[in-house]
């Protein structure tokens, strides 16, 4: 088999191609035989794609499955009458629902009983994400066969012998007790699930579907129970026999608990336990390393697997082998999004003095585009990013006048500010530089999900730049001692370092009675974070922002912390009611450091920042980590509308242009998408290789294509 290179925007199911045994996802001509490490992957691979799918489409998917189903039943009732109940006659077109199932790519409850569990399993998706699409696909099958139970009664599909027949079915399941069910469902369960690893190790159409016939042929053969087939069944007796609700012992009540439910059951734990535990533990550890499923590095924690997004995250995207590739051996690198080429240069700016510190500093510019929600993200991105490269010219040249490594990318999506923890995550910068203001991407925020349950784990640190003109030649930077405040710290070192900046070191004492504590405890603090030459002014006023305020007087930065609420979340909700930000005159860098916060407080409450005291001193309150409380808020609302429209390259807006033309291709896809189903994937184009002086020489000596422009859609 000819091995052919691949484009870098490969697919999930292309990427098992390149797999250290060469196993296909897609139909190819392949050798025999799988192992079990390859049939897994192909398994991960359909199971990303899978869990991924928005409410709707798996909610449409299982209902036209359910409708399959009720094809199996409708033949069975059918075969059952004309053969004169001939126990293998009768049965012999049973599998047909199931063979338009597999063909058609529906989703089956029972069939999910693998792929989704086996990705939980690898902790790649959390327990609260396998529920999601369990209940999405289970309801979709039974709205499905509930429609098609209720065509069968009354539109006069099944007439004389033949009805007799399906209430002769369907009425038999009343007559096993629950363990029974449970242990025969238990066993259809098994049967379906392992369909399903059959098939994914099958090599040609041919055996997959005689596997799939034979096999749900032993379901009726077995005298075994299918939960959708069941339903089914007891959803015709209602409408044809006009069977009661409850108090009878065939009455929908009995046939939902005491027929469909043990079968539930059954279904679930054989297809789990059986097969899915069963061959899971037959793989080996390089199960999926082998693949390059990058995501295996980045997996749930046992909190965020239990909880989901009440933990943190909820799902990690297998296939980051792009970024991670890009980036794996890239030294201190700092990540700066931006959303306007024009006007971001301070930002850009202040993150290249900061990397410029370290031999292997490396700043990546992120231009995050806000597209409008109508706008097909496929039909206008690659205008926009062609835009977006030549606006940015401008921001390069000045990173690479502090002698550092520059990377720009373009990203185009309908949820900008979340896009950009997701970058923060895929790509494990040292930190986050980004620009606060009224802008696209802040506007952005405050209308998609709860910033919450993206800030409370932040991938990296936080500098959050509120400048007028950029001056680093004098920073102020009050402090108490908490985490966020030591961030302003090396912060302040660094610039100290590579702009001959001025550091003045401030802590605010509640009267004159604690000033010689305050000293020492600022002497301490300041020896310990390397700004022992740091000018350092003890206030006993006992007012933070006052003191603040008093000396940025003679400051151009002012460099403050977070609290134990963050300021990532109260800067979107409006809720950051620090007067010391609009008083001072000079520039200001919020400061925040992810928080060693415990599960419990993050989910019961704001928590505290974990800090140690410092070494000889006293220790201070955590809470006012940053010489500022900023506490005593409330909470606004998140509401505001999207700004669609923001010209951001140069005076013709040529990228605004191509974005309202992709919208205006877009302009009759309106679909609405539901807060806790997955946006449409956002795209993004990378301008240029940052590593390419690593890869500028391939393996046999010669020199390798350094001009590569690779574009990715997460």
């Amino acid at each position: 088999m000819t091995d052919e290179s691949r484009p870098e925007d490969d697919s999930m199911r292309e990427v098992v191609e390149r797999s250290r045994s060469g196993a296909p996802a897609v139909g190819e001509a392949v050798r025999d035989r799988f192992s079990s490490d390859e049939v897994f992957q192909r398994i991960i691979a359909a199971a990303d794609e899978e869990v991924t799918s928005g409410g709707r489409e798996l909610f449409f998917s299982g209902l036209a499955a359910g409708l399959a189903i009720t094809i199996t039943f409708m033949l069975y009732a059918s075969m059952t009458a004309s053969t004169d109940y001939h126990p293998i006659l009768s049965v012999i077109l049973y599998p047909l629902g199931f063979i338009y199932i597999i063909i058609g790519g529906y989703q089956l409850y029972t069939e999910n009983t693998l792929p989704p569990v086996a990705l939980t399993l690898e902790r790649l998706a959390s327990l609260p994400t396998l529920l999601r699409h369990w209940s999405i696909v289970l309801a979709g099958n039974f709205v499905g066969g509930a429609f098609g139970a209720l065509v069968l009664s009354y539109g006069g599909v099944f007439t004389g012998e033949t009805v007799d027949a399906a209430i002769y079915v369907s009425s038999g399941g009343f007559e096993v007790g629950f363990w029974s069910l449970f242990f025969k469902a238990a066993m259809a369960g098994l049967i379906v699930a392992g369909v399903v690893w059959v098939g994914f190790a099958s090599t040609d159409s041919v055996s997959r579907m005689l596997v799939v016939y034979l096999a749900f042929l032993a379901i009726p053969l077995g005298e075994l129970y299918h939960v959708v087939v069941s339903f089914t069944e007891v959803l015709f007796l209602f409408f044809e026999e006009g069977i009661p609700l409850y108090g009878a012992e065939v009455s929908l009540y009995t046939g939902l608990f005491e027929f469909v439910l043990p079968v539930l059951l059954g279904n679930t734990i054989g297809g789990v336990v059986l097969v899915t535990l069963v061959n899971y533990f037959q793989t080996s550890e390089q199960r999926l390393e082998e693949a390059r499923f990058e995501g295996v590095t980045r997996r749930l924690t046992v909190p965020e697997w239990v909880l989901g997004r009440a933990a943190g995250r909820s799902y990690v995207p297998i296939l980051d082998a792009t970024e991670a590739t890009l980036f794996a051996n890239e030294g201190h690198r700092i990540m700066v999004p931006i959303t306007n080429p024009r006007t971001d240069g301070p930002i850009v700016e202040l993150a290249s003095r900061i990397a410029s510190d370290h031999e292997d500093g490396l700043v990546h510019i992120v231009h995050v585009v806000q597209a409008p929600e109508r706008m097909s993200l496929s039909a206008g991105a690659g205008r926009i990013a062609d835009a977006s490269a030549e606006g940015m010219t401008g921001l390069r040249e000045i990173a690479e006048g502090y002698d550092i490594d520059v990377s720009t990318s373009t990203v185009v999506s309908h949820r900008s500010f979340e896009e950009v923890f997701n970058m923060a995550r895929r790509t494990r910068p040292e930190a986050v530089l980004m620009g606060w203001g009224d802008d696209q991407l802040w506007n952005a925020a405050r209308a998609e999900r709860p910033i919450d349950e993206l800030t409370n784990q932040l991938p990296c640190d936080f500098l959050i730049l509120n400048e007028s003109d950029l001056d680093t030649s004098r920073i102020l930077l009050p402090t108490s001692g908490g985490p966020d405040s030591a961030l302003g710290a090396e912060v302040a070192s660094v610039l100290s370092r590579t702009a001959g900046s001025e550091v003045t070191l401030l802590h605010v004492v509640d009267g004159p009675e604690n000033r010689a504590e305050g000293e020492g405890f600022l002497t301490a603090w300041a020896a310990e974070h390397g700004l022992s030459d740091a000018d350092r002014v003890v206030n006993d006023g006992g007012d933070v922002e006052e003191a603040i305020v008093e000396e940025a007087a003679e400051s151009t930065l002012v460099i403050i912390g977070a609290t134990e609420k963050g300021l990532l979340s109260r800067l979107v909700s409006n809720s950051l009611h620090l007067d010391v930000l609009h008083d001072v005159d000079c520039s200001v860098l919020l400061a925040e450091r992810p928080s060693s916060r415990s599960l419990r407080d993050r989910l019961f409450g704001a928590g505290r920042y974990a800090s140690g005291s410092v070494s000889g001193t006293v220790e201070r309150d955590p809470d006012k980590s940053s010489g500022a409380d900023l506490s005593e808020t409330d909470a606004a609302e998140i509401g505001s509308t999207i700004n669609e429209a923001d010209e951001w390259v140069d005076d013709t807006g040529d990228a605004s242009n191509a974005e309202r033309d992709a919208g205006s291709d877009a302009e009759n896809d309106t679909e609405s998408r539901a807060d806790d189903e997955p946006a449409q994937s956002a795209v993004i184009t990378d301008h240029d290789d940052p590593i390419e002086d690593d890869d500028a020489v391939n393996d046999d000596g010669e020199d390798a294509d350094a001009g590569d422009t690779s574009e990715r859609r997460d």
